[in-house]
């Protein structure tokens, strides 16, 4: 199943008595090593050095600067005439003395009130003097579509605003009530919001056994089990404890080499302190979940620090599978087994480390089908100094961090990189490649570490599943604009068919990208309503759509990114073609169906069974 050189090392570091982890080098959060590029990869040593700092003609640093001043302008930065720049976003002190003040949050695209436009849930931070009782915690909000180009907060009628520490959200519609609910995970307890169907939420998570209690991130929601509800999976990152913080950069007795970076003293952690577990719940269907961690073989014993998590279908066996992209530790991926459990194949995979075999910082999960072939990609967001790696799925569960050969290496090494996103910007057919960037130590402003603590956002275009190619960021275009960005969310907010994005942005405004790509491509975008067999909202739904010579593959994901949640619909880009082939769905519940749409350029309702209707 796996290959056989990949294989052989593990059974051999196995023998040896060591750990696998071992073979792995560090690449941690707090003090990464150079990365330096593998014996193939076309680039120098030199170039990928931290110490190499790669300036534009402004004497700016690269991951603030190297715009250019004409060129085609694909998204337009429409914050301020939104809305979404009224709210602002709080974390910590300025100062980023601690690493829970550095980590950021997510945000989540989903159609709260079923009118058939997009909302978005941004989730907040807080303070220490908000968590003491000592100034008032800063409110997460959602934003509802007005259909008009704008949005409003609704979020104290709606009654989410969680008022905790909050990192990351997810959705899904775990009552199968035809409504779509929101998870928010936090440090301290977890809110599960529970949709009324009036355009108001409660938190039933007390009652549902899903709080938790001290630092959670990354969510998703699948049905593992085959039972038709949604299941909850929570990454755990470290255990925090505010009355005994680690001090900065190594006071008071905390290890220094995880207090500073670059010889400077910065935020400990997360190497040195302890992780926290990672949650996986049943859903009962009576309201309540039932921890099965440990059971189901998804508990995160050595206790990595978890970040991304999503449920998906990488081997293309019907069943979701679970991946976990951890911070400064090895990433997971566990296989659905089908009997209620996972089978860990992080290793023998080749997804546990990059193609040096090291761990890395991975912070955010993307995954697409950016080749056409009918398998999912993985591509991992990481920390400055280090390339993002790519994993090609060669079948079977097997993959290859491709990025150096693909046009992704010594281009991302500069950038510290949170939430991304596959989608196809320019509808031509070829899924391309979104992150958002920033930095998580101020520090970076200060000296010369040729990165910088504000950063701008990358844009990669598919070269037709051969290579990327970076999209130049051209002054005063949204790819310009540079912020201390975290969680992202892409979709389709104004349902003309192209993909826009939501970044976070710390102790700042949100920044709306409204798509504007000057393409005059086909698209078309699908809804899912699942039958008495799968979950309401179709997750973990595979789509295969034939056009225009092509045969694409879209996945219904809940979580993902860093944090965040993208629009569930599945939207493909159409290129030319204006007659669709054919459009395969293979449901939750094992049911493939081959249905006809009325035509193109449109948003179309699909119900398992047959039933579909057009926008």
């Amino acid at each position: 199943m796996f290959p056989v050189k990949r294989v052989f090392i593990f059974l051999a570091l196995l023998v040896a008595g060591l750990s696998p982890k071992l073979f792995a080098q560090s690449a941690d959060a707090s003090a990464p090593t150079s990365q330096q590029k593998p014996a193939d990869a076309a680039s120098t040593a030199d170039n990928t050095s931290p110490h190499k700092v790669q300036l534009d003609d402004k004497n700016r640093v690269i991951t603030a600067g190297g715009f250019v001043k004409t060129g085609p302008v694909v998204f337009e930065d429409i914050s301020e005439k939104s809305g979404l720049a009224k709210w602002t976003y709080k974390m910590g002190t300025p100062a980023k003395d601690y690493i829970i003040e550095t980590k950021g949050s997510g945000v989540c695209l989903f159609d709260y009130d079923n009118d058939g436009w997009l909302d978005i849930y941004l989730v907040n931070g807080s303070t220490l003097e908000a968590l003491a009782g000592k100034a008032a915690p800063p409110h997460a909000a959602l934003f509802h579509n007005n259909h008009d180009g704008t949005f409003t907060d609704v979020s104290a009628k709606a009654g989410v605003q969680n008022d905790r520490w909050g990192f990351g959200c997810a959705v899904a519609d775990y009552d199968n009530d035809g409504y779509p609910d929101l998870y928010v995970s936090n440090f301290g307890k977890n809110r599960l919001y529970h949709n009324l169907r009036n355009g108001t939420f409660a938190d039933v998570a007390e009652q549902a056994k899903v709080t938790l209690g001290n630092w959670s991130t990354g969510v998703t929601w699948g049905d593992y089990d085959g039972d038709g509800k949604p299941d909850l999976f929570v990454a755990g990152y470290l255990h925090w404890d505010w009355d005994n913080p680690p001090a900065k950069g190594g006071e008071g007795g905390s290890s220094n080499s995880f207090c500073t970076f670059r010889g400077e003293a910065t935020a400990c952690g997360p190497r040195g302190l302890k992780g926290e577990p990672d949650h996986l719940f049943h859903n009962n269907g009576d309201g309540t979940f039932t921890d099965v961690s440990e059971t189901a073989g998804v508990a995160d014993k050595p206790g990595y620090y978890g970040l991304g998590a999503v449920f998906v279908d990488i081997n293309n066996d019907g069943k979701p599978d679970l991946l976990v992209g951890n911070d400064s530790t090895p990433n997971y991926l566990y296989l659905n087994k089908g009997d209620g459990t996972f089978e860990d194949v992080s290793y023998a995979s080749g997804y546990a480390l990059n193609e040096a075999g090291r761990e890395t910082a991975s912070m955010g999960i993307a995954v697409g089908d950016f080749e056409n072939n009918g398998m999912l990609d993985v591509f991992n967001t990481t920390f400055s100094d280090d390339y993002k790696p790519l994993y090609r799925n060669e079948g079977d569960a097997n993959f290859t961090d491709i990025s150096y050969h693909i046009g992704l290496g010594e281009i991302t090494v500069p950038f510290l990189s949170w939430g991304d996103a596959f989608f196809d910007y320019d509808n031509d057919g070829w899924k391309d490649l979104m992150m958002s960037d920033g930095h998580v130590y101020p520090q970076a402003d200060k000296y010369n570490w040729g990165t910088s603590w504000k950063e701008r956002p990358m844009l990669f275009h598919n070269l037709q599943g051969k290579s990327f190619e970076n999209v130049p960021a051209v002054e005063g275009s949204g790819l310009a604009d540079v912020i201390a960005g975290r969680g992202m969310a892409v979709g389709d907010l104004f349902n003309d068919g192209k993909i826009d994005a939501v970044i976070s942005v710390m102790d700042g405004h949100p920044v709306l990208l409204r798509n504007v790509s000057p393409d005059h491509n086909h698209w078309i975008e699908l809804k899912f309503i699942g039958g008495p067999k799968s979950p309401r909202d179709a997750v973990g739904t595979t789509v295969y759509l034939t056009a225009n010579g092509m045969k694409q593959r879209e996945d219904v994901i809940s979580g993902g990114s860093y944090l965040s949640n993208n629009d569930p619909r599945p939207h493909f880009g159409l290129g030319q073609a204006t007659k669709i082939d054919d459009i395969e769905i293979h449901w939750p519940s094992g049911k493939v169906e081959h249905v006809t749409v009325p035509g193109i350029d449109r948003i179309v309702t699909i119900t398992e069974g047959g039933g579909k209707s057009a926008r």
